[in-house]
Order: C-alpha cells, then structure tokens, then sequence
C-alpha cells in the first residue's frame, strides 16, 4: 500500500523493545548505537554500526533490517536488497515491517508489503500509549465521525439509531466501542493484537474479544447473525477488500449496516502510501459496494487524523445490506 518516490523515505522501525536481544552484550549496544544514528539521519555510521553487530551475531535479522535500510537512504539500492532479504529470511513473519522496505525498491508488490505479524508487533508495542497518542498527538476522531455518520444513517431510513449485534473489525483499544456505549445490543470485537484486545477488555464494553485476522474472523460467523459491522481505520493495513465486502455483506441481516473509515486516494484502486499505510479510492470502494450487493448510504471526504499537523484526507462510508 508507488514505489520509487517512497525509496528515500525509510521505514519507521518497531522499538527497541520489539527486537529481541542478540545474546551478547556488545551487539546488543552496538544495535541501539546503529539505531540512535538511524534516527539522526547517518545512514553511513548505521550502516556501519550494523555491520559490526552481525560480525558479533550473524543471524540477528533486526541487524540485516537496519543494514539494508540504511543502504537504501545511500543509494545502495542492490546491496540494500540482499540485507533486507536475509532479514525477511530469518524473520518470516516479518515483525520488523522489512516487506515495506521491499516494495519501496520496487522489489515486491505493493499489494504483498504488509503482513499479520508486523501489524501485531506494531500495535503490540503501541498498546500503551494508543490512546494517549491517536486522540493527542494525532488528533484522531474516527470513531466519533462514524458514530455521527451512523445516527445521520438512521434518520435517512427512518429507524433508532440503535443496533443488534455489532462487530467491531480491528478493535483496538475500544474506541470504537467507546463512541457507540448503549447503542449496541452486543458487540463483539476483533484484532490482531494482544496487547490491545487487553486494553479494549478494560473497557468493559464487549460482550465477546477475538484475537484474529478479520476476515477469517468473518468467515466463521453465522450468517445474517449481525446488524452492524464496524471498521474504524483498519483498512489502512489491508489492500484488497473484496473478500471482507463479501464477508460483511453475509454477517450482516436485512437492512444491516456496515461503517467504516479508510485513507483517500484520489486514482483508481488502491495505493500503498508514503506513511506505509494503504489508501482506497472512491471508485474502488463503490465498485466493491455493487459487487456485494451494498447500498451506499453515505460516502463522505473527511479526515480521522493528522499527520505532523496536516489533516490527512480520508472517506467516510455507512452502507446497508
């Protein structure tokens, strides 16, 4: 979620406490030196800091990781690849988010750049300071706009805005849950990581929390079971959406609705982005909205958050089965 104007912007790297210690003490320093000067922006003394750390732990992928991005900011675009393959290599399920590093140099699909398990070790590490940082730092109002968006929905079609069973996809903290308190019969909840499904447990607001992908989330529940199916900025980690129209469309019962936020992208399909976040445009979403047999209630330009003070521009969309 495009690529050559994104390979001089590096990849934010999980923190240090995601990165599992080499098993020796100068490496592991050696490591956070390479990652001090990362940050700072000297690429040359990362590069070189990483070097040294996989003399000491050859098989020590985060180190991989930091070589082949720092590279990549010299434009050693080729050396750059082979670290960040030897990294992708011992790790995976890529925690370290180096398949985003690939599709920057063009050398994976867009498409293919974001993996379950960098998105569980990302919002893993962010968990505790989730909400501080979304509603503060980042101005973050999705949940709040779709709450709105869904009451506007129900004046529309002439029905309470109050809901049977809900599922919320992607979860969080429970934000979204928050937004709705008393309006939901039920709601049950799903996300990939741990470390938020806990926080969205101390809301006390669900009925039900799943640790999961949400598609295959959704293709386990009963037919026709919900009336409404949330998804709070979730797309953003997620290219294709076909298979989850689908999966919602059959969750929901007659006249159910379905909500949700996504980043904006002003071509055709979808994009991965220079915040490494994948953006859907307006045709995209309506050609998936026709496909599942979705009546689009409300298709809106809004923003849901910031970034470094700049509104960034997203949709807005409610629609009934």
């Amino acid at each position: 979620m495009t690529a050559s104007p994104l390979s001089r912007i590096h990849t934010p790297m999980p923190p240090a406490p995601n990165v599992r210690s080499t098993g020796d003490l100068r490496a592991d320093r050696r490591y956070e030196y390479a990652r001090a000067a990362f940050d700072e922006r000297d690429f040359e003394a990362a590069a070189d800091l990483a070097r040294q750390v996989l003399e000491l732990a050859p098989d020590f992928a985060a180190a991989h990781a930091m070589l082949g991005r720092s590279l990549a900011e010299m434009g050693v675009p080729e050396e750059a690849l082979d670290a960040l393959r030897r990294a992708l290599a011992l790790e995976p399920a890529d925690e370290l988010g180096v398949r985003l590093d690939l599709a920057r140099l063009g050398a994976l699909a867009p498409d293919e750049a974001i993996t379950e398990g960098y998105v569980r070790a990302l919002f893993d590490d962010y968990a505790p300071k989730f909400d501080r940082h979304l509603t503060g730092s980042l101005a973050y109002r999705g949940p709040e706009l779709i709450a709105d968006a869904l009451r506007r929905a129900c004046s529309e079609r002439g029905r309470e805005a109050r809901f049977g069973p809900t599922l919320d996809l992607g979860c969080g903290t429970g934000l979204m849950a928050q937004a709705l308190d008393g309006a939901c019969l039920s709601i049950e909840g799903v996300d990939l990581s741990p470390g938020m499904l806990e926080k969205a447990q101390k809301t006390t607001l669900y009925d039900a929390l799943h640790e999961g992908e949400l598609v295959s989330f959704l293709s386990n529940r009963a037919t026709a079971e919900a009336d409404l199916v949330l998804a709070a900025d979730v797309f953003v980690y997620m290219a294709a959406l076909d298979a989850t129209f689908r999966e919602a469309h059959r969750v929901l019962g007659r006249e159910g609705l379905f909500a949700f936020t996504v980043q904006a992208h002003v071509g055709e399909g979808f994009i991965l982005g220079e915040d490494a976040r994948y953006a859907h445009s307006e045709a995209y979403l309506r050609g998936l909205a026709d496909a599942a047999g979705f009546t689009v209630v409300i298709f809106e330009r809004v923003s849901t958050r910031e970034d470094r003070g700049v509104p960034v521009s997203g949709f807005l969309c409610v629609m009934q089965r």
